[in-house]
């Protein structure tokens, strides 16, 4: 079992930046492929960006392309989000979710999830 737990959430202005980090514990010696999914009150949870173990394959949602960068530290078994430029419609619980096997952007393939962490962009 691996537990992920996010942090680095709040609230921000407009144009603002944030940094969140996954940390995992558990069973961190297998090569798992992290993620971060968003979901907003009344929306679907939607993939915000992926990362291979290996950090040389990532993904990134085209609404955040050129704006959030994912990076991870293995030695630490950390990953990070680090969110520039933010907008109003960033505003989402996030969630850091982890996989062995899933690499992609569909929510319901990764098997570990982390409590979720509230970022909240003012206008």
């Amino acid at each position: 079992q691996v537990r992920l737990v996010e942090s680095g959430g709040g609230l921000v202005q407009a144009g603002g930046s944030l940094r969140l980090s996954c940390a995992a514990s558990g069973r961190t010696s297998r090569s798992y492929a992290m993620a971060w999914f968003r979901q907003a009150p009344g929306k679907e949870r939607e993939i915000v960006t992926a990362i291979k173990w290996s950090g040389d394959s990532t993904y990134y949602t085209d609404s955040v392309k050129g704006r959030f960068t994912i990076s991870r530290d293995n030695a630490k078994n950390t990953v990070y989000l680090q969110m520039n430029s933010l907008k109003p419609e960033d505003t989402a619980v996030y969630y850091c979710a982890a996989d062995v096997t899933y690499y992609g952007s569909s929510w319901y393939q990764y098997a570990y999830w982390g409590q979720g962490t509230q970022v909240t962009v003012s206008s």
